[in-house]
């Protein structure tokens, strides 16, 4: 059996891939059962909300004080639980964002610790007189290190980017929130 580093070193990589890609997914999974669970909040308080609402528009007999009712209750509380539903889903979106990114920065890593390891090891059992070409060997591989934090860095804006996008929308579906709260009432006659 051959010393090569890519034979010792196959089954533990193959190993780490698949403990990234069971956590990838499982932020996954955790994410999308926040937001299922979410949505069937939002379901189950807007069905609630609307049985109420429709029992209470029910005992208005006048239709301009119904159309007033509908216009200042009704809509406004509607908005209201969508930005608060929007708010809790950004939430979501951002906690699973953050675990993906400490994944990946592991993962990349990882990488780099495992390049360089099998750079020493193949290197270090050189021949004697392939000094040049463990050198180019060495050179390309230290190139092949620099993109590895190109890729990080790149890796690193993505996440923050979507961060940024993320609290953006939450934002604004707060400034909406606070636009759609009612209007005071005036108590000077």
């Amino acid at each position: 059996m051959s010393k090569n580093p890519f034979d010792l070193n196959a089954m533990a990589n193959q190993a780490k891939g698949m403990e990234a890609v069971k956590a990838v997914g499982q932020v996954a999974l955790t994410s999308a059962q926040a937001i299922a669970q979410l949505n069937q909040q939002a379901s189950q308080e807007l069905a609630k909300n609307l049985q109420t609402k429709v029992a209470e528009l029910m005992k208005t007999q006048d239709p301009k004080a119904a159309f007033d009712y509908v216009h200042a209750e009704v809509l406004q509380d509607a908005a209201k639980e969508v930005a608060d539903y929007q708010a809790k889903l950004f939430q979501a979106l951002a906690s699973g964002n953050k675990e993906l990114a400490k994944i990946a920065e592991s993962m990349i890593k990882e990488s780099q610790h495992d390049l360089i390891h099998f750079v020493n090891e193949a290197t270090q059992n050189a021949p004697a007189g392939t000094e040049p070409y463990t050198s180019v060997f060495k050179a390309s591989f230290s190139n092949a290190l620099q993109n590895f934090e190109l890729i990080r860095a790149a890796m690193a804006d993505s996440f923050v980017n979507f961060e940024k996008s993320v609290e953006n929308m939450s934002s604004l579906s707060g400034a909406q929130k606070g636009a759609s709260s009612p209007p005071k009432k005036s108590t000077k006659k």
